[in-house]
């Protein structure tokens, strides 16, 4: 068979295939793009008396889906219709803030609570009233009108779960088509080149000896292989490889990027804060308010370990820990050095950041490790791509006031307000 016309068909379907896969993302976008504009969820209207919804489902799952459901009893009873068991609002929110005060101060509703479940609710004195307002409304607006969450839906072998076949209904047939069309291009050149091949060989007499050449010829594998341009291309791309992992390990040292050491306790950020939701500010209770983010107490753990698996050897160790006063001795995985100073109440509570963010997707990790670099360039490149939330702030409104006149727009990022500057970080 002619070798070139061999070459042909093979440029041809790299590039066939190279345009579909410029074509399969756009497919892909255009999907996704619909789907997520389709299933995205309505905000939830404020509920009557004030509060507002919305606000107090934040505060529902920060402090309060740890151990209660609507619908189901977790750690304490479910919620549905609270708000009905209570002669009023000011009464539940007594409750609330202070479970044990009124359980011990006669409440008849309370005490019923108390001697069925065997434990006392922890205070949230620490909650505003617009916060046990806003709670209140969320109980109240699930209870009437329940939110269907995409988790509650029934998977089945015909039900796309977090729509992802949905997104490829599209998507599946346009690639099925176009490799199709592929195989049989492929099958058709083939053809065409066995007979052409056929043709020109029982008229080989009637060829010139160039053509009889690129027909018949082969190449010479031990003639390239041995060339010195080839020798010294080989020889150029090892040095680059060995001076570039020399490079890495160098640059490395220090970072522990990947480090997931084991615990004294197998505590899986999976099923609490991926299956459970638990909210990483309940067990990490300093986030919002100072430079640790704070390892958990025990007795965080105990407010749902008291009642539940309370016969796992693990739980067991926490049961050790608390009746021997002695602390577990958690292996720290996230470190900075000494001369780094990194706030976690300015990053999350002033600056709005995730914790997905710094520490990747916790909720799906089974044992935590580091996930990001955490080094200087690191940092100072989310600093100079991070847009600062001015907005309801008005200790930024001069600054930009200032910005806009200075540069034509509002967005202030982080290195706009000094966040490049070295004692920041260094002091």
């Amino acid at each position: 068979m002619n070798q070139r016309l061999t070459s042909q068909i093979v440029k041809f379907s790299f590039s066939f295939l190279f345009c579909l896969g410029l074509l399969t993302p756009r497919f892909s976008h255009a999907d996704s793009t619909a789907v997520a504009a389709a299933g995205a969820p309505a905000p939830a209207a404020a509920a009557a008396g004030g509060g507002d919804a919305v606000g107090g489902e934040a505060v529902f799952k920060a402090n309060c889906k740890q151990c209660h459901a609507i619908n189901d009893v977790v750690v304490g009873p479910a919620l549905k219709d609270a708000h009905k068991r209570w002669p009023s609002k000011e009464k539940l929110a007594g409750f609330i803030k202070y479970p044990q005060k009124v359980i011990e101060g006669g409440n008849a509703y309370a005490k019923g609570l108390y001697d069925k479940y065997k434990q006392f609710m922890p205070n949230h004195d620490f909650l505003s009233d617009k916060d046990i307002d806003n709670v209140i409304a969320y109980v109240v607006k699930e209870s009437e009108n329940p939110t269907v969450a995409k988790d509650d839906k029934k998977i089945g072998p015909d039900t796309p779960e977090k729509g992802g076949d949905e997104g490829s209904g599209l998507l599946a047939p346009v690639i099925a088509i176009l490799l199709v069309t592929l195989l049989v291009v492929i099958i058709l050149l083939l053809v065409v080149i066995n007979l052409v091949s056929k043709i020109l060989s029982q008229k080989k007499e009637e060829l010139n000896p160039d053509d009889i050449d690129q027909m018949d010829g082969s190449i010479n594998w031990g003639t390239m292989f041995g060339h010195p341009l080839f020798k010294g291309v080989v020889a150029f791309i090892f040095v680059v490889m060995i001076g570039k992992v020399v490079f890495d390990q160098f640059y490395a040292i220090g970072i522990q990027q990947g480090y997931a050491p084991d615990q004294p306790i197998a505590f899986s950020h999976k099923l609490h804060a991926g299956m459970y939701e638990i909210d990483c500010n309940y067990c990490h209770t300093g986030v919002n308010k100072g430079k640790s983010a704070t390892i958990p107490a025990a007795n965080i753990c105990m407010n749902c370990h008291n009642v539940i698996k309370t016969e796992s050897p693990q739980i067991k160790k926490i049961w050790n820990a608390v009746e021997n006063n002695q602390p577990i001795k958690w292996v720290r995985i996230h470190n900075l050095p000494d001369l780094a100073y990194f706030n976690h109440a300015q990053h999350v509570k002033v600056g709005g950041i995730e914790c997905e963010k710094c520490h990747g997707p916790i909720k799906e990790m089974e044992v935590v490790q580091q996930h990001s670099p955490l080094t200087m360039g690191w940092c100072i490149n989310c600093h100079r791509e991070t847009v600062v939330k001015t907005e309801g702030n008005a200790y930024y409104d001069k600054m930009v006031e200032i910005h806009q006149a200075n540069h034509g727009t509002n967005k202030l990022k982080v290195e706009d307000i000094g966040g490049l500057e070295c004692s920041k970080c260094h002091y």
